[in-house]
C-alpha cells in the first residue's frame, strides 16, 4: 500500500493484489488506509481483491458526494492493465452489452443493451506469448473488465473466477491493475498513473516496455 497523493479533499492510495477492500475476516484496504493517513476516509469506488493500483478516497461524506457525482456523469477517466495468457479475437476495440448474474457470484455478458456495460481495449503480444491490455472501462459494472476480456477470448491471467484452472492457478496473482486516474474536482484538474509493482509478468522489462508503448499510443 502507497500514498500517491493527499489533500484536504481526498487520498490516492494503491492497493496490494489480493487484499480485500472492505473488512471481513481480516481489516480490508479502507481500513489499513484510514490507520495509514490517521482519518477516516471514504471509499467512492473499489477494487476487486485481486486488482492492484489506483483508488480515490474522500476526506468527508461532502467530498464522497462529489466523486460519486462524477462517476454517475462518467467524468472520471480510468485505464486499466490487464495480462491474458490467450489471444484475443480482435487486437483492439469495443466492447458493449448488458451484463447479468451468473453462478456462484460471477457474471456474464449479454447481447441486450438496455444498460449496457462500455469497455474499450488495446492490445500487444509479448515475446512469452502473454498478451498486454490496457483497456478503458466507460461504465462501472461489477466485475465488468474482467467479463469484457473473458468475452472477446482473453480471460485475465490469474483470474481464479473467469479464467481456466491452470491458467491461474501456478500464477502469483490476478493481473489485472488500476494504471490511470483522471478527473477534475473544484475547478482543478488531476491526473494520477501508477505502475504495477507485484507480479512477475508485469515485473519482466518487456512488460514494462509495452506498457509505455500501448499508453503513448493513446495520448
Amino acid at each position: 500500500m502507497k500514498l500517491i497523493f493527499e489533500n484536504n479533499d481526498f487520498a490516492i492510495v494503491t492497493k496490494p493484489a489480493g487484499m480485500n477492500f472492505h473488512s471481513e475476516d481480516e481489516a480490508g484496504f479502507v481500513v489499513l488506509a484510514s490507520d495509514m493517513l490517521k482519518c477516516k476516509l471514504y471509499p467512492v469506488h473499489r477494487l476487486d481483491k485481486m486488482t492492484s493500483g489506483l483508488v480515490i478516497l474522500a476526506k468527508s461524506s461532502k467530498v464522497a458526494n462529489d466523486f460519486l457525482e462524477l462517476f454517475e456523469s462518467r467524468k472520471i477517466e480510468k485505464h486499466y492493465l490487464a495480462l491474458s495468457l490467450r489471444k484475443p479475437k480482435k487486437k483492439m476495440g469495443k466492447i458493449v452489452g448488458d451484463m447479468a448474474k451468473s453462478r456462484r457470484g460471477s457474471w456474464k455478458l449479454l447481447r441486450t443493451k438496455q444498460n449496457p456495460a462500455i469497455t474499450r481495449f488495446i492490445s500487444k503480444p509479448l515475446s512469452s506469448g502473454a498478451i498486454l491490455f490496457l483497456v478503458k472501462p466507460y461504465t462501472g459494472k461489477t466485475h465488468q473488465i474482467r467479463v469484457a476480456l473473458k468475452s472477446v477470448g482473453s480471460p485475465i491471467a490469474g483470474d481464479m473466477r473467469y479464467a481456466a484452472v491452470e491458467d491461474a492457478k501456478e500464477l502469483d496473482r490476478g493481473y489485472l491493475h488500476a494504471y490511470i486516474l483522471k478527473f477534475d474536482l473544484n475547478g482543478e484538474s488531476y491526473s494520477f498513473k501508477s505502475l504495477p509493482d507485484e507480479g512477475e509478468l508485469f515485473l519482466t522489462q518487456e512488460c514494462q516496455e509495452k506498457i509505455k508503448e500501448l499508453y503513448s499510443e493513446q495520448e
